[in-house]
């Protein structure tokens, strides 16, 4: 009977880990599917993707302030690193950073930047055209 129960529980702790591993996805949840994801150009021939997804809006910290948005973006950059950053208010465009805001992706209609440690490590990022569906 032990067994049984292990191997059920086994592949629900692989979930559960995969969850807090990805912080795009509340832990124990099943992952969502992105709501867009678009493909940028950037200066000096970098690429990055970025997979949008929506989330519950935080109500405000204080009272009088705009509430938080409850998204969150996941970047795959042309380097091979992948960074998961939760949106933050913004007064032009859609904006995600983490906590320290040591790393801020600001995309604006077909445009898009990332600043890592206050440099703008992807500058001047414009949207790729999709294909044709």
């Amino acid at each position: 009977m032990r067994s049984v129960a292990s191997n059920f529980l086994r592949p629900l702790a692989l979930l559960g880990g995969f969850a807090v591993c990805h912080p795009a996805h509340s832990a124990g949840a099943v992952p969502q599917m992105p709501v867009a994801t678009d493909s940028y150009r950037c200066d000096g021939g970098k690429t990055l993707t970025a997979a949008y997804f929506d989330g519950a809006v935080k109500p405000p910290a204080r009272q009088g302030q705009p509430p938080t948005p409850g998204g969150s973006v996941e970047l795959t950059l042309g380097d091979g690193r992948t960074i998961t950053l939760p949106q933050t208010l913004s007064g032009s465009g859609v904006r995600y950073a983490n906590r320290d805001e040591s790393v801020v992706f600001w995309s604006v209609g077909k445009g898009a930047l990332l600043v890592e440690s206050g440099a703008a490590t992807y500058d001047h990022c414009m949207m790729e055209k999709k294909a044709a569906e």
